[in-house]
């Protein structure tokens, strides 16, 4: 009996190491993310995102993934700071949401822009690797 709960006990460990793992790495893609947009790095975003990824923005514009690396390989668009915070790893098996709040700010098609608000994204395991599968923005009102 005892060596049957060592058994539980060890794989429940396991468990939870890899979750944390896990929560781990989706937390260093988010940031990854914030860190190839601010240097418009496309290739990089291509790599984070799933085939049939879709953001909803703020305004409720819908971007596919060839939408936003588009986007991001758009260098009149300029970010200047992308920091995302607070953020907490819901983690589902496969899958896992983050939530979190971000601070932007930088220049699109020569207008300046500054933005806080807060954000959902869905990773997947797939393939060997996460990925975002879906994202959502709101702007904190001013």
């Amino acid at each position: 009996m005892k060596s049957l709960l060592a058994g539980l006990l060890f794989c429940f460990m396991l468990t939870l190491s890899a979750r944390a793992q896990d929560s781990s790495r989706v937390i260093a893609m988010e940031n990854a993310w914030n860190h190839a947009e601010l240097n418009n790095d496309a290739a990089a975003v291509e790599l984070l995102l799933a085939d049939d990824f879709v953001m909803t923005t703020a305004e409720g514009v819908l971007y596919n993934k060839a939408q936003m690396i588009a986007s991001v390989r758009d260098t009149s668009y300029r970010p200047e700071a992308l920091q995302s915070t607070e953020m907490v790893v819901h983690g589902f098996g496969d899958a896992a949401v983050v939530t979190g709040a971000y601070y932007e700010k930088g220049v699109d098609k020569s207008k300046p822009w500054e933005r806080r608000g807060r954000f959902t994204d869905t990773w997947i395991f797939k393939d060997g690797r996460w990925q975002c599968a879906a994202s959502h923005f709101s702007i904190k009102p001013k």
